[in-house]
């Protein structure tokens, strides 16, 4: 089964626990500094728009393009934007999130996908992102993390999935100015990774 089948199948109660959404904004919020100006803002494997909508709440940026592979998961997005994108600055699109369909942006956001995506992602952020803009990202706990069935045919193989904040923040080689912190909430634990491209 293909990823955007397989989560298509998981878009109806993907954000029904809120889970995504707390990881979303707990990464969002944790940018540094929070007041500077983002205009321009990309989610890669945006899901059911957890970070995108983060995105707006607290960085009120001018426009999100948010990607995902998932035609379901674009779908469910677009049905929450009715209240939580009232000004459609969010742009919903369904395509791979690698190569990003950007350039020239503020901020890339991934919450929650970046152990599918593989490393490939971190590079071709460095790509879209303006000089001195900015990662935000997480990555599962290494020591709780045990996909399987089907979810774990399509976890990215070059990724280290990491057992600690520096683990975490060696995935980000290539930016400046790294760091990353553990989070846990409901028992599950990930890890939040910041950076700049220099």
């Amino acid at each position: 089964m293909g990823p955007e089948f397989l989560f298509d199948e998981q878009a109806p109660a993907y954000d029904a626990n809120g889970f995504h959404d707390l990881v979303a904004t707990e990464l969002v919020a944790g940018i540094e500094p929070p007041a500077e100006t983002v205009l321009d803002v990309f989610d890669a494997a945006t899901g059911t728009g957890a970070a995108a909508f983060a995105a707006l709440r607290l960085l009120d940026p001018a426009h999100v393009t948010a990607v995902d592979l998932s035609g379901g998961m674009i779908e469910r997005a677009r049905q929450r934007a009715v209240e939580l994108d009232p000004d459609g600055r969010i742009d919903w699109r369904q395509c791979e999130a690698v190569p990003a369909p950007v350039s020239e942006v503020d901020l890339v956001l991934c919450a929650s996908s970046l152990h599918f995506l593989g490393l490939a992602a971190l590079k071709d952020w460095l790509r879209v992102l303006r000089p001195g803009g900015r990662v935000a990202f997480t990555l599962p706990y290494a020591g709780t993390f045990n996909p399987s069935g089907p979810i774990a045919e399509h976890v990215a193989a070059d990724l280290p999935i990491p057992s600690d904040v520096d683990e975490a923040a060696a995935v980000a080689a290539g930016f400046a100015e790294v760091r990353a912190r553990r989070w846990e909430a409901d028992d599950r634990v990930v890890f939040l990774v910041y950076g700049r491209r220099p």
